[in-house]
């Protein structure tokens, strides 16, 4: 990256502006409390064989996966996360849905399908004529799903990538979204330890919506602009954690503290069950984010609800009792639930539910012990997702 700047000196300078406006903007002050944005999602899935076209399931438990995590839902947060960084943790107020609208108001279910042909470099090629366009890329976050090989455009062998996706500098242009393997999407099918619980999502993601590696642009840059991610509350580390570090540890850190490095957090390189948080600096760059050059996706409605006019009605919905022992019922003042869906922890349909008035008990006798999640709809589709403890 730094070889690509020093000799395109505009580039540099539209990113480092950028950057600038990321990290210090004070977009926060203006934004209502828990006013969360869902991202409208279409999935693309390019496939060589039988293996490679993943099901709906799969892809759900992505969904599942991205939804915790940006909103610190996600359970390993208490167990992965050590007590000394816990209150750096934060709820990014970011859900994703798989859109319900074309852009042309027709339905969709969010995800299309392609066979494409045994030389096909998904890399290379994912967005072009013979892979699938990218549905309009300022209301939509583009994700395509395929298989890594063949070589990239200097040569270099695509073996070994998990996955890629485009800082907000991209917003707008053909390729922008996340590109990610197969085999490493979501948490059931295909995906394969030790990248098997949905985390090259939530790390790429964290990419799209302005998040730098926590060591910054350039490995081995401690004390340099190139060597910081511009969050005081990520410790300083020269280059990236792999596989299941011991905490506390200094083996990558730019200084020696008593804390170590926050290897933990999701823009590192460590194993899936090795990282579960986002920090409050994070959270900053992604509202930002919103409020700069992914605006664009706060005025979709592909989601059929969600714009940022109906927060308000949406975080009026709630689940109870939770935990449920026989029966849930959802409390919805200001909008109409017409029908539930509730999923299994592996992203599997359980289980579906009309629903009438607020009285209604929704019976969850039969369901086993554990997690679970429900997505609410009314008569234009999905309206929000909860989930809620079976005991």
């Amino acid at each position: 990256m730094s070889t690509f700047f020093a000799k395109n000196a505009e580039a540099k300078s539209n990113r480092d502006a950028l950057r600038t406006f990321l990290i210090s903007n004070n977009s926060e002050a203006n934004r209502a409390p828990n006013a969360v944005v869902t991202i409208p999602v279409v999935v693309h899935i390019l496939y060589k064989n039988t293996a490679q076209n993943i099901s709906d399931a799969q892809i759900a438990s992505q969904i599942k996966v991205l939804n915790d995590d940006f909103r610190k839902l996600n359970a390993d947060f208490n167990t992965v996360v050590p007590s000394v960084f816990k209150p750096a943790g934060a709820d990014l107020e970011l859900a994703f849905c798989l859109a319900t609208k074309k852009a042309d108001g027709s339905s969709t279910t969010g995800v299309e399908r392609k066979s494409v042909s045994s030389s096909f470099t998904f890399g290379n090629d994912y967005y072009k004529s013979n892979g699938l366009a990218a549905w309009d890329p300022t209301k939509y976050l583009n994700i395509w799903v395929g298989k890594f090989d063949g070589v990239d455009e200097f040569g270099d062998p695509w073996t070994g990538t998990l996955g890629f996706a485009y800082l907000p500098d991209a917003a707008g242009l053909p390729y922008d979204g996340l590109c990610i393997g197969y085999d490493v999407f979501g948490t059931t099918g295909t995906a394969t330890a030790p990248f098997n619980k949905g985390r090259t999502g939530t790390h790429e993601i964290g990419h799209y919506f302005g998040l730098n590696h926590i060591w910054g642009d350039e490995e081995n840059s401690c004390g340099t602009a190139a060597g910081n991610d511009g969050c005081a509350d990520t410790p300083a580390t020269k280059e990236p954690y792999f596989n299941k570090p011991t905490f506390p540890t200094n083996q990558y850190a730019c200084s020696t503290t008593s804390n170590g490095s926050m290897f933990m957090n999701y823009m590192d390189y460590v194993d899936d069950a090795s990282m579960a948080m986002f920090t409050n600096n994070q959270k900053t760059i992604t509202q930002n984010t919103m409020a700069g050059p992914r605006a664009s996706l706060l005025n979709s409605n592909a989601c059929s609800f969600l714009a940022v006019d109906d927060v308000v009605k949406s975080n009026s919905i709630n689940l109870f009792p939770n935990p449920a022992v026989n029966y849930i019922s959802i409390a919805s003042p200001l909008i109409k639930i017409t029908e539930v869906e509730i999923f299994g922890s592996d992203g599997k349909l359980v289980k579906k539910a009309k629903v009438q008035n607020e009285t209604d008990k929704i019976d969850v006798r039969q369901l086993t012990l554990g997690t679970y999640y429900v997505r609410t709809y009314n008569e234009n589709g999905f309206v929000k997702s909860m989930k809620f403890i079976k005991k």
